[in-house]
């Protein structure tokens, strides 16, 4: 009985595999192609490196002229926030952009109608080109978009980027998730590090091509430079002692909601850990810096917080600097903190200006709170 299944399992075997076909080289390839793609995809830990690496790789997966990510506002306008663009050279080369979009920008039309649409659709403009528009979803509405440009039909890539989409969904809901401060929702510590670092030493292992090293100035203009605040809500621990820690979570709730409103959409916000927060600034103008700051200052004095009533911030900022170590940069703008805090709180102060006028010492080691890396 047994002899018999085994034999008959043995002539199964024998029989399918005289009716196996072939194994196609190329759909083996592809396959194999876009596991490395997806496996690339997954690799990235933030937010800024996954997006690069989406664009790259449905980029390297199609034959287009190039993949763009459209980013939208979180309120309830759903505006076109921001733009990774990937670009297919003549001897394919890849050109990475990222950018604030233009409001008169035609080639972004369909992205800043994205908000609306649910679904994707593919039209053919004028001048002959083809263009794929495919939403990202998150809990029912679009909070991104990819679309991709052709000089051809480019409909049977639907599937593959809808299956890109509802990845990177997927993936950037887990990254939120582990980047953020919970009571915030601000980026947390462990964030600002990484992008510290990134922003200092950009990472070898993400350049995958000879343009992809245009990646480190997609950002700012390069007349820009980029300043680090450390903001401080004066006598926090007062706070918490006469009102109790529930009142002292909702002023910190609340001060950072002021943040969202009140800095730039190009400002990048981290709550530090307490009752401290860093911003990351781009201008090509300290004034700017300054002026940013002081008006982020003046608002969290005039608003008026439920049983606490008042609360005040004072800042120190320094600018960061293309050879600088993140304990140096943030040791400068804890020492223009300590000075705001050791001369009557309530305001701004810059490290390189409090230096220039012989006020700080440009050596030492920090006098203020921060704990450095």
């Amino acid at each position: 009985m047994v002899e018999c299944e085994c034999s008959g399992r043995e002539n199964q075997a024998a029989s399918g595999a005289a009716n196996v076909e072939p194994v196609d080289a190329s759909r083996l390839l592809a396959h194999s192609r876009l596991l490395d793609s997806v496996a690339a995809f997954t690799h990235h830990r933030d937010v800024d490196a996954l997006d690069h690496s989406l664009v790259l790789s449905l980029a390297e997966l199609t034959s287009v002229r190039s993949v763009s990510l459209g980013k939208y506002t979180t309120d309830s306008h759903g505006r076109l926030r921001t733009v990774v663009r990937c670009t297919v050279g003549a001897h394919g080369h890849y050109a990475l952009r990222a950018f604030e979009p233009a409001p008169n920008d035609p080639s972004l039309r369909l992205l800043r109608e994205g908000p609306g649409r649910l679904d994707a659709h593919e039209e053919q403009g004028a001048e002959g080109l083809h263009w794929l528009i495919v939403p990202i979803l998150s809990e029912g509405r679009a909070v991104g978009a990819l679309q991709l440009e052709s000089e051809v039909p480019c409909g049977d890539s639907l599937p593959l980027v809808a299956g890109f989409a509802r990845i990177y969904a997927n993936y950037t809901a887990l990254l939120n998730e582990s980047e953020r401060d919970k009571l915030t929702g601000l980026y947390n510590r462990r964030t600002f590090e990484r992008h510290l670092q990134r922003l200092l030493q950009p990472d070898p292992a993400a350049i995958t091509t000879e343009a992809l090293d245009e990646r480190r100035h997609a950002g700012p203009p390069a007349r820009d430079e980029v300043w680090l605040a450390i903001l401080d809500i004066d006598h926090f621990k007062r706070i918490n002692d006469s009102y109790g820690h529930v009142y002292g979570d909702e002023v910190i709730l609340l001060l950072a909601q002021q943040m969202r409103a009140c800095f730039r959409q190009s400002d990048v916000l981290f709550r530090f850990g307490g009752e401290e927060f860093v911003i990351l600034l781009a201008a090509h103008d300290e004034t700017i810096v300054r002026s940013v700051l002081e008006r982020f200052r003046l608002r969290m004095a005039e608003y008026v917080f439920p049983q606490v009533e008042h609360v005040t911030v004072s800042i120190g900022y320094a600018r960061i600097g293309e050879h600088d170590y993140p304990a140096t940069i943030l040791e400068r703008a804890d020492k223009a903190l300590y000075f705001a805090k050791e001369h009557g709180r309530n305001c701004v102060h810059g490290f390189e200006a409090l230096t220039a006028q012989g006020l700080l010492a440009p050596g030492g080691a920090a006098a203020g709170s921060i704990d450095l890396f």
